[in-house]
Parts: C-alpha cells; sequence; structure tokens
C-alpha cells in the first residue's frame, strides 16, 4: 500500500467533506455548484466588546520583561507598549497588534485619497531586490552596513528593500511604448522597509523594520518635474492638516539618494533627532545640516531671526531630476517621436512613524491622544457595574450600541462595548481615557431617568456633556471617519 494511502490528512478530509461539487447533466453539461446558506439575519449586528478584544495592555506599567526588550526612551513607546498596541520582537521591530493595524489601515486610506487625487497609482514591488540593480547605480557600497544583504542558495545577492529608486525605474524603463502625453507618471507604493540602524530606538521612531508610503515621478521636462514635486508638497501639507497635526516643510538636504532638491516633513518634537532653524518673520525653516553658517539672520526675508527647534522627520520628498532614468535608460517618446530621458522625483511618508509621531505629540504623559480620524474606534460605551443599583441601565447600554449600527451607518465597526462589568465604571473609564477613545458614552442613572441622559465624554475637546438620546445621535452623526 502506498504511503499516501496510510496517511491521509485529516484536512484534505474535511476539505473534501466541505467541497461542493458540480454534477453533469445527462446532456454532459456541468450544473451549477451550490453552497449551503450562511444563516443570518439582517437586524442581527455582531457587538465589538471590549473582552475580546487581543489588546494585551498592561495600562498600569510597562513591565520589567517588556523593558528587557529594549530601553524604553520616549512616551509613544511607552503608552503604544501599556496600551496593547505594538510589542517588542527584536530591536528595531515589533508585532503590530489589531489595535494599531486599525489605525494604520486608516492613515492608508487617507494617503491614498491624496496620492490618488494626484494623480498617483498603486503598486507593490519586491522587497527583495537584486543587487544588481543597487550595484548598477553604485548604491551597493554607497549604502554600507545599512542595507540588509543576503544570497539565495545559488549564490546571487540580494537586499531587503529600503527604498524602491532602481526597482521602480527598472520597471518604467521595460516600457519601450512609454509615451509623453502618459507623463506625468506617479507610481507609488504603501510597504515594509528594511534598514540595518545601529541603535534602533523611540519605538515606531527608528526601527529596522516599518511602513512607509514611496512614490515616484516621471516628467517631460524639469519645469514639469517642478510642478508634480510642488503638487505632492501641497498633497502632503494637506494630509497632515488632515490629521490635526502641526508639520513644517524645511529644506534638507539629498543624502544618499540624490537629486537636486529635497524638504523634508517634521513635526516639531522634543524628542526629535532632526535640529531645525524656523524664521519667527517669514516661511523659511531649514534642517541644520544645510546651513553653510552659524549665522542666526534669515536669508531669506534679511529681517527675521532664526530659531532652533527639534523635529520628528514624517516625510521626504526629492526632486531626481535624471539621475536614475539616466543610469537605467526610463525613456518616453516625446512630441517629436523622438526618444527622451524622463526627469524623476521620489516622495516618503513615514506610516508608521507617522502614527508614532501624533501620538508623541498629542498624547499627555497618561493618557494616549489620537488624530481624531485614526483613533483605532472612535466611540467606547460603558454600561453600569453588574450588580449595582443602576444595573438596569446595561439594557440600554446594549440597545444604544445597536442604536448607533443601525442609525449611524459610518460607526459600523467603530463603537465598543466594555463589558467588564465586574470592574468599576471608575476603572473602565480610566482605562478608556488611558487608551484615547475620542468619544467615551456612561451610560449610567441618568440613563433610567424619565428623560434618559447619558455622559459624553469628548477626549478632543477635553469637554464632558449630558444629552438625551437624540442629542447623543445628532453628536455622533457628525463624527468623520475614514
Amino acid at each position: 500500500m502506498e504511503l499516501t494511502a496510510l496517511i491521509r490528512p485529516r484536512v484534505f478530509q474535511r476539505l473534501f467533506r466541505a467541497q461542493v461539487l458540480s454534477r453533469s447533466s445527462h446532456s454532459g453539461c456541468a450544473q451549477p455548484a451550490t453552497v449551503p446558506a450562511v444563516p443570518h439575519s439582517k437586524h442581527a449586528k455582531p457587538t465589538l466588546l471590549v473582552s475580546r478584544l487581543y489588546q494585551p495592555s498592561n495600562l498600569r506599567d510597562v513591565g520589567q520583561d517588556v523593558r528587557l526588550q529594549g530601553e524604553v526612551t520616549c512616551k509613544s513607546q511607552r503608552l503604544m507598549q501599556q496600551a496593547g498596541l505594538i510589542h517588542p520582537s527584536s530591536p528595531g521591530c515589533y508585532y503590530y497588534l489589531p489595535a494599531i493595524v486599525r489605525s494604520m489601515e486608516k492613515l492608508v486610506r487617507l494617503i491614498d485619497q491624496e496620492m490618488q487625487w494626484i494623480g498617483g497609482q498603486k503598486l507593490d514591488m519586491p522587497s527583495l531586490c537584486s543587487a544588481d540593480l543597487w550595484k548598477t547605480s553604485e548604491r551597493w557600497d554607497l549604502m554600507g552596513k545599512e542595507l540588509f544583504r543576503l544570497k539565495d542558495r545559488h549564490g546571487a545577492d540580494y537586499c531587503l528593500g529600503p527604498t524602491h529608486e532602481e526597482a521602480v525605474t527598472t520597471l518604467v524603463a521595460h516600457q519601450t511604448t512609454l509615451s509623453y502625453r502618459q507623463l506625468p507618471l506617479l507610481l507609488y507604493q504603501i510597504t515594509r522597509k528594511f534598514r540595518d540602524e545601529p541603535k534602533p530606538k523611540l519605538g515606531l521612531l527608528r526601527g529596522k523594520e516599518f511602513y512607509m508610503k514611496d512614490m515616484y515621478s516621471y516628467d517631460v521636462s524639469e519645469e514639469a518635474a517642478y510642478e508634480t514635486y510642488d503638487s505632492v508638497c501641497q498633497a502632503y501639507n494637506r494630509l497632515f492638516a488632515r490629521l490635526g497635526l502641526r508639520c513644517v516643510q524645511v529644506q534638507a538636504d539629498t543624502g544618499n539618494i540624490g537629486g537636486k532638491l529635497s524638504h523634508e516633513f517634521q513635526l516639531p518634537s522634543d524628542v526629535g533627532e532632526d535640529r531645525l532653524l524656523v524664521c519667527g518673520s517669514c516661511s523659511f525653516s531649514a534642517n541644520v545640516e544645510t546651513m553653510s553658517s552659524d549665522s542666526t539672520d534669515c536669508s531669506q526675508c534679511k529681517t527675521g531671526t532664526l530659531v532652533e527647534s527639534k523635529g520628528i522627520e514624517v516625510g521626504h520628498t526629492f526632486y531626481l531630476g535624471k539621475k536614475y532614468s539616466h543610469i537605467f535608460n526610463a525613456a518616453f517618446s516625446n512630441a517629436q517621436s523622438k526618444s527622451t530621458i524622463a526627469e524623476m522625483g521620489c516622495y516618503g511618508l513615514g506610516v508608521t512613524r507617522i502614527l508614532a509621531a501624533a501620538i508623541e505629540v498629542l498624547s499627555t504623559e497618561e493618557e494616549i491622544r489620537w488624530p481624531s480620524l485614526l483613533a483605532p474606534y472612535q466611540v467606547c460605551v460603558l454600561p453600569p457595574k453588574k450588580g449595582s443599583k443602576v444595573d438596569g441601565a446595561s439594557v440600554l447600554a446594549k440597545d444604544l450600541v445597536h442604536t448607533l449600527a443601525e442609525t449611524r451607518p459610518h460607526l459600523r465597526g467603530e463603537v465598543v462595548l466594555d463589558d467588564r462589568t465586574q470592574m468599576t465604571i471608575g476603572k473602565r473609564l480610566k482605562d478608556a481615557n488611558r487608551l484615547g477613545y475620542p468619544y467615551v458614552i456612561v451610560v449610567g442613572q441618568g440613563a433610567l431617568e424619565e428623560k434618559p441622559r447619558f455622559e459624553v465624554i469628548c477626549q478632543q475637546a477635553g469637554e464632558t456633556m449630558l444629552l438625551s438620546k437624540d442629542g447623543l445621535l445628532d453628536l455622533l452623526g457628525r463624527v468623520e471617519t475614514v
């Protein structure tokens, strides 16, 4: 008897039992396959319960076992680990737990909107990049130890991509029929990136593995390339404005990416690693690295004084000219049907860094505060403690959750019920404040009155209100989601 007959895996048996096979009719034609219907009710909506969320938080302190994984060096790192948003895996690498993944997905949707509004097209490129491309651009040696390098079984060299100028330009060069009518061409991706940081620190602000949006543009001329560059910078500024984050666009060094022009987008913060000079009288701002003298006089308006501050870099833009397009022959057919090398730009946004930086600059020492659009959940409902004098309000709390789901479609999946009713409302309210739900609704004594009232805590505004059910529904109906 063959070995496969002796050890038929049970998983295959289950698969064959579950599979619905189409059968042939007498005419020999296959009949449509039928799948058993899953019973459901259009009125039954699953309630998100705090007790069921995988968020292994330790809201009292970052435990000793966590500290051993690496020094906790900033507020955002401590708060994110305490709240069960991230968990250290190895130096510079983290588990992204479900709550922070929800926030990241929302941020990605916002980035997609802004990039596609200016004509960006999303793709996905391999993280495993051939060394041949990097050697062609001469960055294989230039990047030094920051580049993660490896060999396959045949001895071929690869790297884990920290950026994709070589790869995307090779892709564009392969399209030999590219016309000037198709330009500007803006291609972008949102993927994991890798850099072998010598001393990873500050949680998600400086790690070995992170998520980044990188866009690459191809234009017909230098003038057109500058227009594209400006449109991307405007999109970045719109993005940060929508997030409610004060971001400074500063003149920057081109570094090992190269090019003719560069700007960084910085969130002012004392934990930032970049030193910035900002003029109080005009719009001039720059990274100290780009300044050729120690003068504090503004070179732009001639009257202002440059003030130094620190910032967290969350975005970077480069006008590259023909640096990469010439090397890899990324050409297009111009109006005279002549082959012409394209002008390039590249533009990065640190996705996970934006999340951590936002928490760093918005939060208190003990409580997370989110950009309202990025909070994992918008609303947390707190029913009374089980066995308390107002225990009867528990039914009203559950009804409220269902009402929000039915009458406010934009909040479906955004409302959680803290069903840990063995705990006091005070303790659960403290947890909710620390986790940063934008709206916390306490269902207590007021909900049992003849005219029910609900206590609503608005985290962003720092206000507490007593609202009727209609007033509450009206307030939450105006909540913006993405």
